[in-house]
C-alpha cells in the first residue's frame, strides 16, 4: 500500500510529499463536491391556492413525502400554499419562466394555460360528480395533449367541491344576486361585461383579495364551494349560503415539462402512480368533507336558504344565457360537443337515479 505521502514517480523513484494546506482544502473540496453529486435531488416548487392545513394541502403534502420516499429523496416537492406565491395566473407566469415548476390550480389558472378548460364554467353543464368524472376520464387524453402543447404535464385531477353563492344578504331567486356586488375574476374582461349587460354588479378581482374585499363591503357575493368558504373563513363574511348548485369546482396539478423532462422514466413513473393516487383521494373525500362543511358552519350561524322548482327554472334560465356566451366564444366548439356527448352518456345509462 502507498501511503499518501510517498508517491511514486513513473521511473520508479519515491519522493516526499507533504500536504499543505491548499492541498487539504482541494481535497475536500472534492469529496464534498463528490459527496453532492451522489446525493443531488429535483427540488419540484408548488405554488397553490388552498389554504396551508387544509384538507387539499395535506394531500398535496402526503404525495410529496411518496415522492421523496419513492425515489429515496431524489425528488423532493416544495409547496407554497395560500397564495403566496400570488393569484392563478401569477402562477402561471412564474412557471413559464421557471421560477416555479408546479401548481395546484382551479379551472381558472387552467384556463389562462388553455382556453378549452372554460369548458367546466359553464353554470349548471353538470348535474352530479358521476357526470363529471366519467367526462374527466372519458377526455383525459385530450386535456393531457392540451396542456403538453403548451409546456405541461397533466399529473392529476382534482376537485374542490361544488360552487354555492356564499353572501352578506339571502339569496333565492336571480334578482336577490342583482341586488348585491359579487365577485369575478380579474382578467376576464369579456365575462365581465357579460355580468353587467345583463343586470349583476361584478367586481373583478384577484382571489387573493376576496378577504380584505369582503371585509370592506367591496365584495358581497362569492361563488364558491363550502369547504373553501370554511378553510377560508369567508362565510363569516358572508353568513348565507344558496342551496342551489352551480357547477363542480375542478382543478388538476400540473408540472413544467421543462422539469418533468430532466427526470428519469422510472422517476416519473414514480411520481405519477402518486400523483394518481391523491387524485382518487380528492375524488373519494372531497365531497363528503364538501357537506359536513356546510353542517359546521350552520352551527355557526351559517343561514341557507332553499330554492323552490320553479326558482331552479329561473335559475337555469339566466345560466343559459352564460353558457351560450360561453359556446359562442369557444375556440374549440368540436371538444364542447364530445364533452356534452360524454357527459349525455352518462345520463342516459343512470336516468334511474
Amino acid at each position: 500500500m502507498i501511503r499518501p505521502h510517498q508517491l511514486r514517480y513513473h521511473d520508479g523513484s519515491r519522493a516526499q510529499h507533504r500536504w499543505g494546506a491548499r492541498g487539504l482544502g482541494a481535497l475536500v473540496l472534492a469529496m464534498l463536491l463528490s459527496a453532492g453529486a451522489a446525493q443531488a435531488r429535483s427540488v419540484v416548487k408548488m405554488a397553490t391556492l388552498v389554504p396551508e392545513g387544509s384538507t387539499w394541502d395535506l394531500i398535496l403534502r402526503e404525495m410529496g413525502a411518496e415522492w421523496q420516499e419513492g425515489t429515496d429523496g431524489e425528488v423532493q416537492l416544495r409547496i407554497y400554499a395560500g397564495g403566496v406565491a400570488g393569484d392563478e395566473p401569477d402562477i402561471v407566469r412564474k412557471m413559464r419562466v421557471g421560477q416555479l415548476h408546479a401548481a395546484a390550480l382551479s379551472v381558472a389558472g387552467l384556463s389562462s394555460i388553455d382556453k378549452s378548460f372554460e369548458i367546466f364554467e359553464i353554470p349548471m353543464f353538470f348535474e352530479s360528480y358521476g357526470e363529471l368524472y366519467h367526462v374527466l376520464e372519458t377526455l383525459r387524453g385530450d386535456f393531457e395533449k392540451r396542456l403538453e402543447e403548451k409546456g405541461y404535464v397533466l399529473l392529476n385531477w382534482g376537485n374542490g367541491g361544488w360552487v354555492h353563492l356564499f353572501s352578506k344578504g339571502p339569496i333565492v331567486g336571480v334578482d336577490d344576486l342583482k341586488k348585491q356586488k359579487i365577485f369575478s375574476w380579474a382578467g376576464n374582461d369579456a365575462m365581465v361585461q357579460l355580468w353587467r349587460q345583463n343586470g349583476f354588479q361584478p367586481v373583478p378581482l384577484a382571489a387573493t383579495d376576496i378577504l380584505t374585499s369582503l371585509q370592506t363591503g367591496m365584495v358581497e357575493v362569492v361563488p364558491t364551494t363550502p369547504l373553501a368558504a370554511l378553510s377560508l373563513q369567508w362565510f363569516r363574511q358572508t353568513p348565507h349560503m344558496q342551496d342551489l348548485g352551480l357547477a363542480p369546482l375542478i382543478g388538476a396539478t400540473v408540472v413544467s415539462k421543462r422539469i418533468w423532462s430532466r427526470l428519469e422514466p422510472e422517476v416519473q413513473k414514480t411520481l405519477k402512480k402518486a400523483a394518481l393516487a391523491s387524485e382518487k383521494r380528492f375524488k373519494n373525500e372531497i365531497p363528503e368533507q364538501d357537506k359536513q362543511a356546510v353542517e359546521q358552519m350552520k352551527t355557526r350561524g351559517l343561514k341557507v336558504s332553499s330554492v323552490d322548482q320553479a326558482t331552479v327554472l329561473e335559475w337555469h334560465k339566466a345560466a343559459e344565457i352564460f353558457a351560450k356566451f360561453k359556446r359562442d366564444h369557444m375556440e374549440d366548439k368540436e371538444l364542447l360537443d364530445r364533452v356534452r356527448k360524454a357527459r349525455d352518456e352518462y345520463r342516459a345509462r343512470h336516468s334511474d337515479g
